[in-house]
């Protein structure tokens, strides 16, 4: 009998028990209320008058008239600069030690703050996680086994007196000391700054572990695990992991990767969706049956929620200052909301970026819908990511492919407007007609979504699609961003980007 691993379990039902999930509404705003008060004397809190915030009759709408909407260049312009050089006490108390540097798809440069209070928001949120655990009825020895996390080196890179890293790269480089007994792939092989080098370690360690769960993004854990399949000439993962369980995904839409996935896995997987972005741990799935991700509404987060539509947005793909701001109090299940976040980390009403789509009020659960600047919209089709990522999983279905990777674009052709696109796919071997599938993915959108069946019919002239290895994708991040960690394949492309694309293309 696994004992320890019972021990564990049942703590984690008494824990789960004792500590019921708080009301929504009312966890928020004693955050909002909580990160007011301490940031209150910085510089940033005396600039917007926290202190009569925090003594009005409301403090969320005072909040909200006070405090004016961010994005990352707004709010590095005007404060955050200044901590790089050294300045402390001026959007969070003190100062900080870490800056998570964004992988993310619309940026490559941004440096988010990573305080001492976010990290230990960061432990709290992956022990939520872990309590929720009680409710996938997991056997006791799992918790014995070890857990691989596959994320950006931990080796950071100093940076103008603080270390910079990605913040998997970070968080890894924090963990408690009774984790690191189950961490793989351990701290050595985590510092490895090269992607390729790191695996090949991983690749040559496995047969000496016993994973039980894993985490990282899909398309880095797919290449990981295929690699450990092929170097030991294995049939799937669990010849060599047996007792492999769960796997934790994050930073994109998992959909589009469980076909491949479960090629790989020989035993039923529980897949678990989790949130981490730099700027923090957002969001985690805590049932099995749920449709989406619990916010973590009482661990140093603050969350705005506006309607994703052309009134609210400016032409930079911003929230307009007079746009209406929602909390969790006002928001609707299936309305696609730009997300706004309030951290421990000095974010303020800060756009992370992100939109999501609330498929349980109640619960607070969400999904990422997509990015507010990958939303495809040149003449008028309204093409979110989250619809997307659902046609290509029917796409998946009809024509048997599994489409790893893929990104899209509406271009001009010789004066016709084509939307384009590429999907990486192998062992096609031709079988699989490119008019055929563009014309199924062309029908299928016109059925799920009216603004697409309008523009196509009135000024999007075709639709084409292109069916290529999806190492052609990793080729090209290799060479233009980076290979691992959370870097992550764009979505949508502008016609700029995308005609570098296929120009990169046509030297493979």
């Amino acid at each position: 009998m696994a004992i320890i691993g019972e021990i564990i379990k049942r703590a984690i039902n008494v824990n789960g028990l004792i500590a019921k999930e708080p009301s929504p509404v009312e966890a928020q705003q004693e955050v909002l209320l909580m990160m007011l008060n301490k940031a209150k004397r910085t510089v940033f809190g005396r600039a917007y008058n926290f202190e009569d915030i925090l003594n009005s009759a409301d403090p969320i709408s005072s909040f909200q008239s006070h405090v004016p909407v961010y994005d990352y260049d707004k709010l590095y312009r005007a404060w955050w600069h200044y901590l790089e050089d050294g300045h402390e006490n001026i959007t969070w108390p003190g100062g900080q030690r870490y800056f998570a540097l964004s992988s993310g798809t619309t940026s490559n440069s941004k440096a988010i703050p990573v305080t001492d209070d976010m990290l230990d928001a960061i432990k709290k949120s992956g022990i939520q996680q872990i309590l929720s655990l009680k409710n996938f009825d997991l056997p006791a020895d799992f918790f014995e086994k070890d857990i691989m996390m596959l994320g950006s080196s931990t080796e950071l890179r100093e940076r103008n007196g603080f270390l910079a890293g990605e913040i998997s790269g970070i968080s890894a480089a924090n963990l408690p000391l009774w984790f690191r007994k189950f961490y793989k792939p351990g701290k050595k092989i985590a510092a490895s700054k090269d992607w390729d080098q790191r695996v090949a370690r991983i690749v040559r360690s496995a047969k000496k572990w016993d994973v039980g769960s894993m985490s990282g993004m899909p398309s880095w854990s797919e290449l990981m695990i295929r690699e450990i399949i092929r170097h030991n000439k294995l049939d799937t993962i669990h010849d060599i992991w047996p007792n492999l369980q769960v796997y934790s995904t994050g930073g994109v839409a998992f959909g589009p990767y469980r076909k491949s996935f479960e090629s790989l896995f020989a035993k039923p997987v529980t897949i678990i969706d989790t949130y981490l972005a730099s700027e923090g741990y957002l969001a985690t799935q805590k049932r099995p049956d749920a449709k989406g991700m619990a916010l973590i509404i009482n661990n140093g987060i603050f969350f705005e929620f506006v309607s994703f539509s052309e009134d609210n947005m400016d032409e930079h793909g911003c929230v307009k200052q007079d746009a209406q701001v929602l909390t969790l109090k006002d928001v609707e299940e299936g309305v696609e909301y730009v997300l706004l976040i309030t951290t421990v980390a000095g974010a303020w009403r800060y756009m992370i970026g992100d939109t999501v789509i609330f498929t349980d009020k109640e619960h607070a659960e969400i999904i990422i819908s997509g990015r507010t600047k990958h939303f495809l919209n040149v003449v008028g089709e309204q093409l979110s990511v989250h619809q997307m990522n659902s046609t290509i999983q029917k796409v998946q279905e009809k024509f048997d492919l599994e489409v790893k990777e893929f990104v899209v674009s509406t271009v001009m052709d010789d004066k016709r407007r084509i939307n384009k696109w590429y999907l990486g796919a192998d062992g096609t071997n031709g079988s699989v007609e490119s008019e055929t599938v563009a014309d199924f993915l062309d029908r299928e959108l016109q059925e799920t979504n009216k603004n697409y069946k309008v523009a196509r019919n009135q000024a999007l002239d075709a639709v084409e699609v292109n069916v290529i290895p999806v190492d052609y994708f990793h080729k090209w991040s290799e060479q233009h961003k980076k290979l691992g960690g959370q870097a992550k394949i764009p979505r949508v492309m502008n016609e700029e980007e995308f005609m570098a694309f296929e120009q990169y293309l046509s030297t493979l």
